[in-house]
């Protein structure tokens, strides 16, 4: 997994925050245009406006660009859908509501994640996204078992105890929105979250006992 470069100015730097936009804007822009695989680092820096040296000072290549482009408001996403209620009706809503946000903001950047988990797109990119949304519905899984009793798991998304249901839940989250991706997103984000909700909350449920 590809760890951002980090230049010596502080993270929290205007200069960073809008050097970082401008790349990710780029990128988001061609992958309209073509391929992933053929967009390079001239490419994108010619189109953001920065030189070679100053996407240097921010990322190694492409491919970790993008995983910074994409990753970020999946794991928000990811992060916002609601701990799991023993009351499935009152959560219907929210999780749905939660759902349809991320399947709109995919469908804002359609170009960039079906380069990204469409076939010739990147392994480790899909890889990471896959490992950290396991380790997210991992933690919420096993705090909403416990009550919310426990901390939030601190640890690397590597170093999760293998977790059927967190990594089925996570496969099946981006294998449906990789084929509405690939298929031309042929249903609306409200349809796709009415149709996928029912299938998570069969998994979000406590009686279970498997999540301590």
């Amino acid at each position: 997994m590809a760890t951002t470069k980090h230049s010596n100015t502080p993270s929290g730097d205007r200069r960073v925050r809008r050097t970082r936009a401008a790349l990710a804007r780029a990128l988001i822009q061609l992958v309209e245009e073509r391929d992933l695989s053929r967009i390079s680092v001239s490419d994108v820096a010619e189109r953001a406006g920065v030189s070679r040296t100053a996407f240097y000072d921010h990322y190694r290549n492409v491919h970790e660009l993008a995983e910074a482009a994409c990753t970020a408001m999946i794991d928000d996403l990811i992060q916002s859908l609601p701990t799991p209620d023993t009351d499935v009706k009152t959560l219907a809503p929210e999780a749905t509501k939660s759902l349809q946000a991320f399947f709109t903001s995919l469908a804002e950047h359609a170009g960039l994640y079906r380069s990204l988990l469409g076939p010739q797109g990147s392994a480790h990119v899909a890889d990471h996204i896959r490992r950290r949304s396991t380790a997210t519905i991992h933690d919420r899984l096993r705090r909403a078992a416990a009550g919310g009793d426990l901390p939030q798991y601190a640890g690397s998304p590597r170093d999760i105890p293998h977790d059927v249901p967190a990594a089925f839940t996570a496969g099946a989250l981006l294998g449906v929105a990789n084929d509405w991706l690939q298929r031309g997103c042929p249903r609306s984000p409200a349809e796709m979250a009415a149709l996928t909700w029912p299938l998570f909350s069969a998994l979000y449920r406590l009686d279970t006992g498997t999540h301590t």
